[in-house]
């Protein structure tokens, strides 16, 4: 069931069409419609509760939605919304089983999935309805994260999704194809880096990712688009300075400048391989004067605005 009343805002009805906001855009997803983007919440943090961090999360699809609905429509693809997957009574892999269903189905209409989550055990979820949507493509992963959140562990939590990824490409016969950009070594161990390196993973720093850096990293991340067939782009929102994003479970001391991520972003979204993305870690409990809610929006926002088919 979609929720439709969460999307309200301003009305400029003087302006006419051309003055439209993502509220007036957005419509339920329905069973046949022209290829657009489809919002699906996950409204989740049962990983984040088992990794050790601050619930709150599951709470962030509906913050999100809020925060997208006033900001002005400039129309590129259609905007559905396919409303939220719940993890009932702690059962997250029935969780992210439901949300790799949605995901697959909306792929194989034609449309562009952006997951709001929920913690960052999203990941998983979505990375199996993208494979499933897409066998047989060399699908690569780009991460935005102060974490590799490679974890090994006896359940899945928001630490472990791109562990299980790896472990279900190798059950694929595929490649893992994994870059992780923002990393940030005070909130990584060195047996995550050991991990990351025995698994062919890429990553940069948060301290590589500063504006200066810029054509450095645009050429890595260009090296990676060309060596995939398409690409699932994750943006875990501890990724950003602790001013910027304060509303996350583990907010970063250091961090990678909006700017920096919002240009990358829309590489991406430009790139024609994109097939995923999705915004996680969103915890609107610990927001300030909804500062983490409009970063985040924005970067959604950027990232559509991209989008061509």
């Amino acid at each position: 069931m979609v929720d439709m009343k969460v999307w309200t805002g301003r009305v400029d009805a003087a302006e006419g069409e051309a003055a439209k906001r993502w509220h007036q855009a957005v419509q339920p997803l329905p069973e046949s419609g022209a290829p657009g983007i489809a919002i699906i919440g996950f409204a989740c943090d049962e990983g984040v509760r088992r990794n050790q961090g601050r619930v709150g999360a599951a709470n962030g699809p509906r913050a999100l939605r809020k925060a997208l609905a006033n900001l002005a429509w400039h129309p590129t693809l259609p905007l559905y919304d396919a409303g939220d997957v719940v993890c009932d009574a702690g059962n997250l892999d029935a969780a992210q089983r439901k949300l790799g269903l949605l995901v697959t189905q909306a792929a194989q209409a034609g449309h562009l999935p952006l997951v709001l989550g929920g913690g960052h055990e999203t990941a998983y979820g979505h990375w199996l309805g993208l494979a499933d949507a897409h066998p047989g493509k060399r699908i690569g992963i780009v991460n935005f994260d102060a974490h590799f959140d490679l974890r090994h562990a006896d359940e899945a939590t928001s630490g472990t999704p791109f562990a299980q990824i790896a472990a279900d490409c190798a059950a694929r016969s595929q490649h893992f194809r994994y870059l992780c950009l923002g990393v940030a070594e005070t909130a990584n161990t060195q047996a995550l880096f050991d991990t990351a390196r025995e698994l062919g993973a890429e990553w940069r720093l948060d301290t590589e990712m500063t504006g200066w850096q810029l054509a450095d990293i645009r050429g890595q991340l260009a090296e990676f688009l060309d060596s995939v067939d398409a690409v699932y782009l994750t943006i875990d929102l501890d990724v950003l300075p602790a001013a910027q994003m304060p509303a996350v479970s583990a907010p970063a001391g250091y961090g990678v400048d909006i700017t920096v991520v919002e240009t990358l972003v829309g590489r991406l979204a430009k790139s024609g391989k994109l097939i995923g993305a999705d915004l996680v870690e969103f915890n609107p409990e610990y927001d300030i004067d909804s500062h983490g809610a409009k970063a985040a929006a924005r970067l959604a926002w950027s990232l559509s605005r991209h989008l061509r088919r």
